[in-house]
C-alpha cells in the first residue's frame, strides 16, 4: 500500500523475455498486485512471466498472489493489454494502477514518483515527463522528433495544454477516473496513452505532468514513425472532434466548439478558393478574398484555443521541481 490505498501495476510484455523476469523481481513493495499480461509473446516471455511469478508469489504473507500472470488468445497490442489489466484492477476495487513497461524502462523509483501524486490525492491521473533538461537529451534523436510532433497535436486533442510527453507510458489513475474514462473503449495500439488523454479531459480529470528521467536498456522499439504518426494524428483527430462535442456541447455548453468549427470551416474555404484561383485565374476567385477568409478562420481558430487554454488550466498539475 502507499498512503493508505490499494495499489496494482500492469506490466503489459510482449517478446520480453531478456527483461521481464526482472521487472517482475524488482516489483516495488507498495505494490500490492501486478497484472503481468503476455500479449501473445513468440519468444519465451510468458514462461519467463509464470516462473518469476510462481517464486515471488510462494513469498508473500497471504493467500492472494501478488502477480498475476494474464495470457492472450492473440496479439492485441500494448493498449489492449494495458486496458486487460486495467479491467483485472476495476474488478479487484484498487485504489491506484500504475502502469510499469514490461522492458526495464520503469525503474522502482521512477514507479513511486507517478504513484504519489495519484495516492496522495493531488491528481487523479499522472504521467512521466522525459522531455526536461537531461532526459530529453538522454532519448534518441529520432524519437525526440516524433515525440514533438504528436506532443504538439496531442495537445490541441485532449485540452491539455500544458502536458509534455504524452506518449510516456509511466502511469498511474485513480480508481475513480478509471471507472469514468469508458475504459472499454480505450484505443488499443501504441496511441491508446494519447487516446486516454482526451478522455480525461472529456470526464474533467486532473492530470500531473511528473518529471522523470529517461531509461534505454538493449530493448528494440517496435513503432514505425513513418506510419505511427499518421495513424495517430487519425485518431486524435476523431477524438478531437468527439471531445469537443462530448464536452462543449452535450454535457455542458461553451462557444469555443463553436469557433473551432467555424474556423475550420473559414480557413478551409479561404485555402481552397485561394488555390483554385492560383490554378485558374479567370475563376473570379480574388485572391485577396480568399487570404482574408483564410486569416480570418486561423483567428477564430486561435480564439478558440486559448478559450480551451483557460477552460482546462485546473486540471493540469506540473511537478517538475519537487524531485530535482
Amino acid at each position: 500500500m502507499y498512503n493508505d490505498k490499494t495499489i496494482a501495476a500492469v506490466i503489459p510484455a510482449y517478446n520480453e523475455e531478456p527483461f521481464i523476469g526482472e521487472v517482475i523481481e524488482t516489483l516495488p513493495e507498495f505494490i500490492d498486485r501486478a497484472y503481468v499480461i503476455d500479449d501473445r509473446s513468440t519468444d519465451d516471455t510468458w514462461a519467463e512471466i509464470r516462473h518469476k511469478a510462481d517464486a515471488v508469489n510462494e513469498e508473500g504473507e497471504t493467500t492472494l498472489d501478488r502477480v498475476v500472470p494474464i495470457r492472450h488468445a492473440e496479439n492485441k497490442g500494448v493498449g489492449g493489454a494495458i486496458k486487460t489489466g486495467y479491467l483485472h484492477a476495476l474488478e479487484d476495487e484498487m485504489d491506484v494502477t500504475t502502469v510499469i513497461a514490461g522492458d526495464g524502462q520503469t525503474e522502482p523509483d521512477i514507479v513511486e514518483r507517478i504513484v504519489a501524486p495519484v495516492a496522495d490525492g493531488r491528481a487523479d491521473y499522472s504521467k512521466g515527463n522525459r522531455l526536461l533538461g537531461q532526459e530529453r537529451r538522454d532519448m534518441p534523436l529520432f524519437r525526440q522528433i516524433g515525440n514533438f510532433t504528436l506532443t504538439l497535436i496531442t495537445k490541441i486533442a485532449s485540452g491539455y495544454w500544458k502536458i509534455m510527453d504524452p506518449q510516456n507510458g509511466s502511469t498511474a489513475i485513480s480508481h475513480e477516473a478509471l471507472d469514468r474514462v469508458g475504459i472499454e473503449e480505450m484505443y488499443e495500439g501504441y496511441g491508446y496513452c494519447n487516446d486516454l488523454l482526451v478522455r480525461l479531459n472529456a470526464n474533467n480529470v486532473r492530470v500531473a505532468d511528473v518529471k522523470r528521467r529517461a531509461v534505454y536498456k538493449d530493448e528494440e522499439s517496435d513503432i514505425d514513425y513513418k506510419t505511427y504518426i499518421p495513424r495517430v494524428s487519425g485518431l486524435l483527430l476523431r477524438g478531437f472532434l468527439w471531445r469537443l462535442r462530448t464536452k462543449y456541447l452535450v454535457r455542458d455548453f461553451h462557444p469555443l466548439a463553436l469557433f473551432y468549427y467555424v474556423g475550420a470551416a473559414t480557413a478551409g474555404v479561404g485555402l481552397l478558393s485561394g488555390l483554385k484561383s492560383a490554378v485558374d485565374r479567370d475563376s473570379g476567385t480574388s485572391r485577396g478574398s480568399s487570404l482574408v477568409l483564410f486569416v480570418l478562420g486561423w483567428l477564430f481558430l486561435l480564439i478558440a484555443m486559448v478559450f480551451d487554454l483557460e477552460e482546462n488550466e485546473d486540471l493540469e498539475l506540473l511537478l517538475y521541481d519537487e524531485y530535482e
